[in-house]
């Protein structure tokens, strides 16, 4: 089955939990203050931790034996990014991060049918401060490249991830678009049911179905605490009730505390142990109807295995 067809036909898909966020407090690794975790696949120990962590997300999926999605170490690879990181033109770094997946993915046997790789970009500045935000027709050059040199390397999906305005998330679904692939959006939001910038949710989604084709696959949730989106989601669906099959899919942080504060913290914060937390995305899960479900910034292996087992799955 493509991407598409399993979101579309299955009731569950697993998502890796934190990769960056779990490396940044790895003694072993330095994260480039340009891409962050990226240029990790041409260096041995980088390659071999960013490796460990994809397999143990990959393994808890293979043992529920359901699909499951891992996601290029990529949102921050843009051109610009790359260049002041000092990565030589003709190293395709968004290329060479599809390929080390594939080639994870690859040894995985029958199973691999399963695993999906997404290309994933990110904003051009901070996720958590929306007034650097790029202008819809910016965004749309800007992010151009990128979605294309993931797309060329052969990417199942893109996602564009953890965006905190309306205006660059239409830029960069347009680029996405552009390639011909399945793509998704996946925002940051507040209890209130808007983005960081003010925009409500329902009318973020609503202008971008409206203006690009083809429209994205879904709209997903990432970098917030479950229990968060769930009143989001509420107040979106009361407003709007047909974004209700629009959003498919849960990323959530283990912290409960606002975009701007945990851009501050030092230290891991969770509000709730493994299976607390595992609770509050399955009871997302049943009142929305969302299929994709994984972590964000706090979660590690304990945290998707214990989404498997909260709906039922042998993880």
């Amino acid at each position: 089955m493509t991407f598409k067809s399993t979101v579309t036909h299955t009731a569950l898909v697993l998502a890796e939990g934190a990769l960056r966020e779990r490396l940044q407090r790895n003694p072993l690794i330095t994260l480039d203050p340009h891409v962050d975790h990226a240029g990790l696949i041409y260096e041995s120990t980088g390659r071999a931790q960013l490796e460990r962590l994809y397999r143990e997300y990959i393994d808890i999926g293979k043992v529920a034996d359901v699909p499951f999605i891992i996601c290029t170490p990529t949102r921050r690879a843009t051109p610009e990014r790359l260049a002041n990181a000092g990565f030589e033109k003709q190293t395709d770094v968004n290329g060479d991060c599809v390929r080390f997946l594939s080639t994870i993915r690859g040894s995985y046997g029958p199973y691999a049918k399963r695993i999906f790789i997404g290309g994933l970009m990110g904003c051009r500045g901070d996720a958590y401060n929306p007034s650097g935000a790029l202008n819809i027709e910016d965004a749309a050059s800007f992010h151009e490249r990128q979605a294309c040199l993931l797309s060329d390397a052969g990417v199942d999906f893109l996602m564009a991830a953890t965006q905190p305005a309306a205006g660059e998330a239409l830029g960069i679904a347009r680029a996405m678009a552009g390639t011909g692939l399945a793509h998704i959006v996946s925002f940051i939001v507040r209890q209130t049911g808007a983005l960081l910038d003010g925009t409500p949710l329902h009318e973020a989604i609503a202008m971008i179905d409206a203006r690009v084709n083809p429209t994205p696959l879904g709209y997903m949730v990432n970098c917030v605490h479950p229990a968060v989106v769930k009143t989001a989601l509420t107040k979106t669906v009361e407003s709007s009730p047909s974004i209700h099959d629009r959003i498919v899919g849960l990323q959530g942080n283990t912290s409960t505390k606002s975009p701007e504060a945990l851009g501050n913290l030092d230290h891991v914060d969770a509000a709730d142990s493994p299976e607390e937390f595992a609770d509050a995305v399955v009871d997302v899960y049943r009142r929305f109807g969302v299929k994709i479900l994984g972590g964000c910034c706090g979660t590690d292996g304990r945290h998707i295995r214990a989404i498997a087992r909260c709906l039922g799955e042998p993880a």
